[in-house]
């Protein structure tokens, strides 16, 4: 495994990592999720991607279980969560980055994660009803009390980014040290272009999620949607204009092709693009099964392999397609 720091930050993340967006707490219970994290762990994995709202709290409660059973030393393992969307309905407990909602909720992620302390926690959407020094100030203070270790966002744009490095800075707050959007073959634009003065003005790193697109990428979609697939269980209208697509099931099919020629998957080859870029310092993917995680693994001995000339030929299948 190969290990990048976060951004400028001295915390080093591996750079595949387990989320548990969409599995955990629906198609993964604390069972699979025990023996999926202990295979992680034997190939280096040490970063787990949380978030509060993933099945509504849940998904936290499965991780939190199965890490008391796995009963691994603190230092050992990279936890994270993010707060924006809520568990309850209420003006100051549903979509907002106000400061009564933070303080409140990395108390309740502490208490489902059974942990003391996340090492990232993340504003996982912007919020535009609430000042951004009001966000700024409850990360740092939940920071300070020794809640979380660092903070960083998740999809918001360039603009904000930086206007919240530059507010912690003035202040001397805890700033900001990654972000973490959506990166694939479908979806470069933001990382490549909006945050390109991010990386060498603040020292950005990216987290990215989605490296198949939600399985486009992977080519599992060519004959439709299965009943257990991520489309069938937690479908989207993006995910499906993109399952419909015939230009991007047509480029699918030369990924695939290419994959074969260097004795990998479609998958394998997606991820490994995605690890290439020098700004990701982990390239987040799920896995409902230890067959899948251990087929996701099998991108990183691909990466040495794919050349310029191979990249750009996989960058130009997807030109255009971006959605």
């Amino acid at each position: 495994m190969e290990y990048r720091r976060l951004g400028r930050a001295g915390l080093k993340v591996s750079a595949l990592s387990l989320g548990a967006w969409v599995t955990y707490g629906g198609q993964v219970g604390v069972a699979e999720a025990v023996e999926i994290l202990a295979v992680a762990r034997d190939h280096g994995i040490n970063f787990l991607d949380n978030a509060e709202s993933y099945a509504q709290g849940k998904a936290e409660n499965v991780m939190g279980e199965a890490l008391r059973e796995l009963r691994w030393a603190r230092e050992n393992f990279v936890v994270t969560t993010k707060f924006f969307a809520g568990l309850n309905d209420g003006p100051n407990q549903r979509r907002t980055l106000n400061r009564k909602y933070l303080l409140g909720a990395i108390d309740g992620s502490l208490a489902r994660l059974g942990l003391d302390y996340v090492d990232v926690v993340y504003a996982h959407r912007p919020d535009p009803d609430t000042p951004i020094e009001e966000t700024v100030w409850a990360f740092h203070d939940i920071i300070a009390r020794g809640k979380a270790l660092y903070w960083g966002t998740s999809e918001w744009d360039a603009d904000a980014i930086r206007a919240a490095w530059d507010f912690a800075d003035r202040a001397h707050l805890h700033k900001p040290v990654t972000e973490q959007p959506q990166y694939n073959l479908l979806a470069r634009r933001r990382v490549e272009q909006e945050y390109a003065r991010l990386y060498p003005d603040i020292g950005l790193g990216l987290t990215t999620w989605s490296p198949l697109a939600g399985g486009v990428l992977s080519g599992k979609y060519a004959d439709g949607i299965a009943p257990d697939s991520r489309a069938a269980l937690n479908s989207n209208e993006r995910l499906l204009e993109r399952i419909a697509s015939a230009g991007i099931r047509a480029a699918v099919e030369q990924l695939a092709d290419i994959a074969r020629t260097l004795d990998a998957t479609p998958a394998q080859l997606a991820l490994s693009w995605a690890l290439r870029n020098p700004h990701v310092s982990t390239v987040i993917t799920g896995a409902s099964r230890v067959e899948q995680l251990r087929a996701n693994l099998g991108a990183l001995a691909l990466v040495p392999q794919l050349d310029n000339e191979i990249a750009q030929r996989l960058e130009g299948l997807f030109a255009g397609l971006e959605a």
